[in-house]
């Protein structure tokens, strides 16, 4: 029974998988569901099978990205247990990691600015995992013994969102490369005012 299950998850998650990286590399109104199922080896009988529309697809697909971000934090968590403020700089290091990494920015952000019906399900979504993504950030900048918390999260949270423009305008070498040492700067300035 449990091959069973295993085996017609395999469509699901190969889908799945296939739509988060052409959305990704090619925007949402770019990947139509003939392309997705042609490069997931598939066809659209079995899409549709996993999946009502494409609209459910791209809720998942942003789904499935906010499970890989609570993964981040559980990482920071493991790595630094109990040290609020290393999981702070943990999360900037991180933040300067993802600029570098590709420049195409944030998948939400990228959706948010492609789906522009107010009532697309999607948009539901990314207010929800972007409202929680800030909550975590205020939280650690609180138990990191931060006055200010919910101050410097939006604030690191807008220059990361910054950052992330500046690398999709004018790459890597741009304003960007200077986001650790702002971020960094923030934290002490913060801290100091907390202190003071």
């Amino acid at each position: 029974m449990a091959d069973g299950i295993v085996e017609r998850s395999r469509p699901r998650d190969r889908i799945l998988e296939t739509a988060r990286d052409m959305f990704h590399k090619h925007g949402i109104k770019g990947v139509g569901v003939d392309a997705i199922t042609e490069a997931a080896g598939t066809n659209k009988m079995t899409l549709y099978r996993h999946f009502e529309s494409k609209d459910e697809l791209i809720v998942e697909c942003l789904r499935a990205n906010a499970a890989k971000a609570g993964a981040m934090w559980e990482a920071f968590e493991a790595e630094f247990p109990g040290d609020k403020l290393a999981q702070l700089h943990a999360w900037v290091r991180k933040a300067a990691a993802m600029l570098n990494a590709d420049g195409r920015g944030c998948d939400m952000a990228n959706a948010a600015a492609e789906l522009t019906e107010p009532d697309h399900p999607a948009r539901l979504v990314i207010k929800e995992l972007k409202e929680a993504q800030r909550a975590r950030l205020v939280t650690l900048c609180r138990d990191a013994g931060i006055g200010q918390a919910e101050l410097l999260a939006d604030t690191l949270s807008l220059l990361f969102e910054g950052a992330r423009v500046s690398v999709q305008t004018v790459g890597t070498e741009g304003p960007s490369t200077q986001f650790v040492r702002m971020a960094e700067g923030l934290i002490v300035s913060f801290r100091g005012a907390a202190a003071g």
